[in-house]
């Protein structure tokens, strides 16, 4: 095919992924209502059954015969009506998850189909970029989707995936073309792939993070005499999500570390002369290191857990986004060609 074909297919398959993960979403939040509706559904059933049983000790003698029936039948359809509903949520789940597959698919194809279109490795400008960051996004979430039991942060990963693809595709989009000159090196390929892989699980962890925090509270007020929202009980325990943040972004540190402060610094001398010249775009990508070299320290060195850590990993998750976003936008530096 010519580059022309592989442009326009690509410039279809990024647009029907966006929708496809925007269906996924749409699946990932019926999951979590129907979480909602199972549990709630069990807590009514418990309250009838309590009070057909305390009608039965009431009325006693051969009454009481009828009334612990009406206790067996609350009883029984309570249990009917629990996995009816626990049923359609893990359908919804599947759903979802085999969905965000599918766009995933797509959005592979679009990202190398775009790579084809313009004889290169696709991400020469901020629309390429995006396109490759989300999809490394959908690349972690997946790969640690089953090892780790991350299916309930299906809604949270197909949200953001669906909104920077909508995003470069209604504002950000480039026609396919060369590499400025600056750009034209077999760094670009050990850079940003480093880079992307790393933010894509930057994000995951901080999602994880997020959801973290929500547990815990939860959790907490549980502990002081409350109710857990019934949403929230689905999710596993904030202990385990603490561990798996902390093993999501242990993963990518050291490929941020060499991608950014490695690669970058010898790119940046083959192409500007000088290893490190205070960009911003280099500043910002400090600063993400910075972050979270000190939530790795703090846990290693001052045992700190919870939520002391996980306000440093989504305060690292934002420092990045603004990295990403933030610094190609709006601050002009060496790397402002990555906004065209």
């Amino acid at each position: 095919m010519s580059p022309e074909t592989y442009a326009q297919v690509s410039n279809l398959l990024v647009p029907t992924a966006t929708v496809i993960y925007a269906i996924a979403m749409v699946s990932h939040a019926m999951e979590w209502a129907l979480g909602r509706a199972a549990v709630a559904q069990k807590a009514e059933a418990k309250v009838e059954t309590l009070v057909a049983s305390d009608g039965a000790a009431v009325s006693g003698g051969t009454s009481g015969g009828a009334g612990s029936a009406g206790v067996r039948a609350e009883t029984g359809a309570a249990a009917t009506a629990e996995p009816a509903s626990t049923e359609r949520m893990a359908a919804a789940s599947r759903i979802g998850l085999m969905l965000t597959w599918l766009g995933f698919v797509l959005h592979l194809g679009g990202v190398l189909t775009r790579g084809l279109a313009a004889g290169r490795v696709p991400w020469g400008n901020m629309y390429e970029f995006s396109i490759t960051a989300s999809l490394a996004v959908a690349i972690v979430y997946l790969i640690f989707v089953q090892r780790y039991k991350l299916q309930y942060l299906g809604l949270g990963v197909t949200f953001v995936v669906a909104a920077v693809l909508g995003l470069a595709s209604l504002a950000l989009y480039t026609p396919a073309g060369p590499l400025v000159p600056a750009l034209d090196s077999y760094w670009l390929v050990i850079h940003v792939s480093a880079a992307a892989i790393s933010g894509g699980a930057f994000t995951v962890g901080g999602l994880i993070s997020v959801l973290y925090l929500i547990k815990a509270r939860a959790e907490r007020r549980v502990l002081a005499g409350g109710t857990m929202a019934a949403s929230l009980r689905r999710l596993p325990s904030a202990e385990a999500m603490d561990g798996t943040a902390y093993k999501v972004l242990a993963f990518a540190f050291p490929l941020w570390t060499f991608g950014v402060l490695v690669a970058g610094p010898i790119w940046a001398e083959h192409a500007w002369g000088r290893y490190w010249g205070w960009d911003p775009k280099e500043v910002w990508s400090l600063v993400t290191w910075v972050v979270y070299a000190a939530y790795l320290h703090a846990r290693a060195t001052a045992g700190w857990r919870g939520r002391k850590a996980a306000n440093i990993a989504i305060a690292g998750w934002f420092v990045f986004i603004f990295n990403f976003v933030g610094v190609n936008l709006l601050v002009s530096g060496l790397h402002s060609y990555a906004g065209v």
